[in-house]
């Protein structure tokens, strides 16, 4: 008899221990499909390996739920009280999902709880921030929020465009009144130097990593004066808000890289700030921040010198803010050539050596990859010579770096052969529109007649970023074509201490209502990292081929619409959504090919970037559409 009990147990263990591992699996794979930062990762990869969407059955795809923005009614209100200022644009916020709860904040500053199966609201919490006036740049827009937990504590952490830090339960929607003084952190303090909150504010979501709330933000782009807010990046203690550290963008006495402003013009200089996303690697504790241009994008003659951390990818230990490496990819920036999009952490193998990468994608069109932990490029990137500036008093670096892999995913600088030739006479027009102006390659800068930039300081890639498969090792780059002409002015004595200002920015006109350029004018890139190559290209939308056949030009295939969200990637397809002449869609693409599986459309212009996620073993795919009184989120699922 105990032998053969023993002989059961022994025999019934396994399928014990099998169930448990299933359990186990399970359980793994329900917290996997989560979201649970902005960039689905805090490595902004925007992959999640889910797919129960798939080729087969995505056209399927329907509305599960729709929420309606709290913002809404009270921007009715305005409008009806004809405060048209205090309207919000698109409506960009990706949210977070996290155990079956998503969370997403409002245009205005207020964060909602819902049942991420159903969109019912669990809780709002409303932070007034709209009221405090128009915010300093890019009018009302709040694009995401961060999740902390610590033991029984879960915290949201929202940062708003009048400059406040706010800690919220997650469970109650209130304030952590251990926070700060009533659950939030004056932004405004602590710079190291007074300044006009107006000018100051948040955009992007903080950064949880490693125990600290790291906070950037985002400074108004036009300056009255010389003196503007230092966009300095701070880390916060998740339970008190106590400060625990700050990085200076703009060295400060006695700091590396303070050299690099002469003249002392690092004392009243500001912006230099990281308005977008940043990243984090929390198993080495290293944030990665990508730093804008400095105060008065198009002229530093009052701030000569490379102007370190001005336009470069900066790495920092989560826990002390301690420089760790940077590289600066545009010296004494005068083109407004931000780094606009999140760092991608990436692991990759190159030539036989696996790599902890990271890669950084430009207005420029050009993509950076750099070992994460030491910063040495993965490939080689050179400087090389550029055009000088004819403006008096300014002093560019006579060389800038350009990557020598990958090939840019975008065109660069303006020549005859850049231009529209799908007629000798739409060519001749085209030519003839450009020789008021000065034009030339990549990092041709500004002047006082009028200076053509290609691509424009709007494009290629901007603050969608990009996604990264990280069983393939592609990378997915929406970007976007579209000159600019970028003209300074005088500026005047009598309400400023600038010599120039940012004059006339504007579009160029291309022959009889067409662009000025050859197309694609919005593409998708596919680049194997592994190997530096391009895998495909496609253009982005329709755009203006219609127009084009009408002229009775032979059909070029699409072109490519201006419009475009971040991109979304699953095990299986490519998400990106697009206002596409009258169309509002979301795209599933092949991920192989970039060829169009489906278009799904959406009731309004789509402006954030869509996420997924799974609860209950039901997939969804949810997108922030359209603005002012009208900002929705959309959540489709299969039937």
């Amino acid at each position: 008899m105990t032998n053969t009990l023993g002989g059961n147990m022994i025999a019934r263990f396994p399928q014990k221990f099998i169930f448990f591992l299933l359990l186990v699996i399970l359980s793994i794979e329900l917290h996997a499909a989560d979201w649970p930062s902005y960039g689905g990762d805090n490595g902004s990869r925007k992959y999640a390996a889910l797919d129960q969407i798939g080729a087969q059955n995505v056209a399927r795809l329907s509305t599960a739920w729709t929420w309606d923005s709290v913002d809404n009614d009270q921007v009715a209100e305005n409008r009806r009280q004809e405060n048209f200022r205090a309207t919000p644009g698109g409506y960009k916020a990706t949210p977070i999902v996290i155990d079956g709860t998503m969370y997403i904040p409002t245009s205005f500053g207020s964060i909602a709880a819902l049942d991420a199966r159903t969109g019912e609201e669990k809780w709002v919490f409303e932070t007034g921030a709209w009221e405090a006036g128009t915010p300093a740049n890019l009018g009302y827009n709040t694009r995401g929020v961060a999740y902390w937990q610590r033991g029984e504590f879960t915290r949201i952490f929202f940062a708003t465009n009048d400059s406040y830090l706010w800690s919220i339960d997650a469970e109650s929607g209130q304030p952590d009144s251990r926070f700060g003084e009533g659950g939030r952190v004056d932004l405004a303090q602590g710079l190291g130097r007074e300044i006009n909150r107006r000018q100051y504010g948040v955009v992007s979501p903080p950064l949880v990593s490693n125990n600290i709330v790291i906070v950037n933000s985002i400074v108004n782009d036009l300056p009255q004066t010389k003196e503007m807010p230092p966009g300095h990046v701070r880390g916060f203690n998740p339970e008190t808000g106590a400060m625990e550290w700050i990085f200076h963008t703009i060295p400060q006495a006695g700091e590396f890289g303070n050299d690099s402003w002469e003249d002392g013009s690092w004392e009243y200089t500001g912006n230099t700030n990281s308005w977008t996303v940043m990243s984090a690697d929390d198993e080495l504790g290293y944030v990665y921040i990508p730093i804008g241009t400095p105060t008065n994008d198009w002229y530093g003659g009052l701030r000569k010198g490379n102007n370190l951390f001005a336009e470069s990818l900066v790495v920092v230990k989560a826990a002390t803010g301690e420089l760790v490496w940077h590289f600066q990819m545009v010296h004494h920036g005068v083109w407004d050539y931000d780094l606009p999009a999140a760092p991608t952490l990436i692991d990759i193998t190159v030539d036989g050596r696996a790599i902890e990468a990271v890669a950084q994608i430009s207005k420029q069109g050009y993509t950076y990859v750099f070992d994460r932990i030491t910063g040495e490029p993965v490939w080689p990137i050179e400087e090389r010579a550029v055009p000088q500036s004819s403006v008096p008093g300014e002093a560019l670096s006579p060389t800038q770096p350009h990557p020598t892999r990958p090939a840019a995913f975008e065109p660069q600088g303006i020549s005859d052969e850049t231009l529209i030739d799908f007629t000798p006479e739409l060519r001749a027009e085209a030519l003839q529109n450009i020789e008021k102006f000065d034009y030339g390659p990549l990092f041709t800068p500004p002047s006082l007649r009028g200076t053509i930039q290609f691509p424009g300081w709007g494009g290629g890639a901007e603050w969608h970023g990009a996604s990264f498969d990280p069983e393939t090792g592609i990378y997915y780059i929406p970007s976007a074509s579209a000159p600019i002409v970028v003209q300074l002015a005088d500026a005047d004595p009598a309400d400023s201490n600038l010599v120039y200002r940012r004059g006339r920015e504007n579009s160029v006109a291309g022959p009889q209502g067409l662009p000025l350029t050859k197309p694609p004018y919005s593409r998708i890139t596919a680049i194997n990292l592994n190997t530096g190559e391009h895998v495909w290209m496609v253009p982005h939308g329709e755009g203006v081929r219609q127009r084009i056949i009408d002229m009775g030009i032979l059909d070029p295939g699409p072109v490519g619409s201006q419009s475009r969200t971040g991109p979304l990637l699953t095990k299986t397809l490519l998400f990106i959504a697009q206002r596409d002449g009258d169309r509002n869609l979301l795209r599933a693409f092949n991920k192989a090919t970039g060829a169009i599986i489906t278009e799904i459309d959406l009731p309004l212009p789509p402006a954030g970037t869509p996420m997924t996620y799974l609860v209950d073993g039901r997939q969804y795919v949810s997108i922030a559409v359209g603005g002012g009184a009208d900002a929705k989120l959309i959540t489709l699922a299969l039937p």
